[in-house]
């Protein structure tokens, strides 16, 4: 499979609101409860300060994406924050590595000194182990601090990295 990373454009949209959509009624991973239609998928990726799709190119098809904009304002306004999806059939295939490797990139390219994730659930190991490998550092935990879709909660823990 050879996946490219590449800004999105507004054809990506319907298969970007599908691979988001499937990460939100996962439950287990982003903060968002409501699902994206192609209106508010198009507002929403077009809000970020950047959002990147990894492309097969064999297929031609989008098997994730991610989107990036800043954590804050003003004094903090130089700390950025990112989101990953990978397609749940494309999962386990080193795309969220090529996802994340491309948005330090492209944070760097618009002046962020710092990528930090406010909300890693603990139970996302694959996510976690990424993150670390490629350098992030752990804040801490913050106990309960995800509603998972089973109304359970679990514990997050932050992370940032220098860029």
């Amino acid at each position: 499979m050879d996946i490219v990373i590449r800004e999105f454009n507004n054809n990506d949209i319907n298969s970007m609101v599908l691979i988001w959509n499937g990460i939100i009624k996962e439950g287990n991973a982003f903060p968002q409860e409501e699902v994206l239609n192609e209106v508010s998928g198009k507002e929403f990726f077009n809000s970020q300060s950047y959002c990147g799709v990894a492309v097969d190119n064999d297929t031609k098809s989008i098997a994730g994406l991610y989107i990036l904009h800043p954590n804050n304002v003003g004094r903090c306004g130089h700390i950025c924050n990112a989101s990953y999806a990978v397609s749940i059939d494309r999962r386990g295939l080193h795309i969220g590595e090529k996802l994340v490797k491309d948005c330090i990139c492209k944070a760097k390219e618009a002046g962020f000194r710092i990528l930090q994730f406010n909300a890693v659930v603990a139970t996302n190991i694959h996510a976690r182990h990424l993150y670390e490998r490629l350098g992030f550092k752990q804040l801490g935990t913050i106990p309960g601090g995800f509603r998972l879709e089973s109304c359970l909660y679990a514990d997050i823990c932050p992370y940032y990295i220098v860029l």
